[in-house]
């Protein structure tokens, strides 16, 4: 069985405004003493309003979806006594008067020297979905036929409608701040993992990023663990939507290693229509069109069924497919977060809308 691991990353807010609360010591320093999660699962973020959890490695979805509750309890509860919330979306809907403090460490206090204005704005929360590879070689042979799909798997996660109280007209906001950084957007092709590692230390040559880890493309072999690394999601509001994530990403991985092993001819596709792919997917989401793996627009329905009916076999092999099938029909039904935080503003107001992003961070 592929390996799979999931990083999320949530905003601190005042549980009244909705505004980013400052507070990462102290709700890490409380999650910590929790009885139900490390301390090395519970890790500070860029800003001091941002937190994010890791889960261990994980060898199937219930259990990608138990750690995920357990980690999202424990730092829901140290929020709550920390005085602020959790709240599970994409962007900041509400930003305050002045800018978040910028956590404490060299490497973050270096950007923000750098980038003042982009660090300021980083308000953002993403989710990583880690597969295991058997090697780096193959690990690039995957990233290559992956790449295509990206902009599908951004379309069904956007949660990040509003900016600054006003919506913005992206479903993933988030995409489009974080897209301002030098090196990010879907990776390009890659003639192998000797041109991947030459391509990298190019750009840390280059004197514009600083490391390796400023490498943002949106999906990376990872540095740390023996994975590939999916990185174009938004933060999901629900554990499930999150679970639904990682066996849909499993399963990408998964037949890329059996095309490659097969053999099968990969998809040529211009890094022009990938990019701009991947914004019409952030703008729209799904509603409307998407740009198919191929570059040609589809209806966003079709698409999604051409997604499932490709990674059939591997969610079959993982028994993975009647629980996937089952929340992207859901989603199909309810629409994305984005949508979501839409209806949850126009119903109910500002009110309505930090509920929805706070309580939904702990539900199921």
């Amino acid at each position: 069985m592929i390996t799979v691991g999931v990083e999320e990353e949530y905003l601190l807010v005042d549980p009244r405004t909705g505004v980013p609360a400052p507070m990462v010591e102290d709700v890490r320093r409380t999650a910590g003493l929790e009885p139900f999660a490390e301390r090395s699962e519970v890790q500070d973020e860029l800003l001091q309003a941002q937190i994010e959890v890791a889960t261990p490695v994980c060898h199937g979805l219930e259990e990608v979806g138990g750690h995920l509750l357990r980690l999202r309890h424990a730092v829901a509860s140290a929020a709550e006594a920390s005085g602020c919330r959790i709240a599970a979306t994409g962007a900041a809907p509400l930003r305050g008067e002045l800018p978040v403090p910028v956590t404490r460490t060299p490497r973050y206090l270096k950007m923000e020297g750098e980038a003042r204005q982009l660090v300021d704005e980083n308000l953002i929360c993403g989710m990583h979905v880690h597969v295991g590879i058997p090697d780096a070689e193959t690990g690039v042979a995957v990233l290559n036929r992956i790449r295509v799909w990206l902009p599908t798997l951004l379309a069904m996660s956007g949660n990040s409608p509003l900016w600054d109280g006003r919506d913005t007209g992206f479903a993933s906001w988030r995409t489009i701040v974080f897209g301002r950084w030098p090196v990010s957007g879907p990776p390009p092709h890659f003639d192998g993992l000797a041109d991947y590692e030459q391509r990298l230390e190019a750009l840390v040559a280059s004197g514009v990023i600083a490391d390796r880890g400023q490498v943002y493309w949106q999906a990376r072999l990872s540095d740390r663990y023996p994975t590939v690394e999916v990185r174009c999601l938004d933060v999901q509001l629900r554990a499930d939507d999150a679970v639904m994530f990682a066996g849909i990403i499993r399963g990408l991985v998964a037949t890329a290693i059996a095309e490659e092993k097969a053999g099968m001819p990969l998809p040529v596709v211009a890094p022009e229509l990938v990019q701009a792919g991947n914004w019409h997917a952030a703008r729209y989401g799904l509603n409307g069109t998407l740009v198919a793996p191929l570059g040609l627009p589809h209806s966003s329905g079709d698409v999604l069924s051409a997604l499932l009916r490709y990674v059939t076999p591997a969610l079959e092999d993982a028994g993975d497919l009647r629980v996937v099938g089952g929340l992207v029909h859901r989603l199909l039904q309810l629409g994305t977060p984005a949508d979501r935080q839409r209806r949850a503003l126009a119903e109910a107001g500002l009110p309505g809308l930090i509920d929805l992003i706070t309580a939904a961070a702990t539900t199921d």
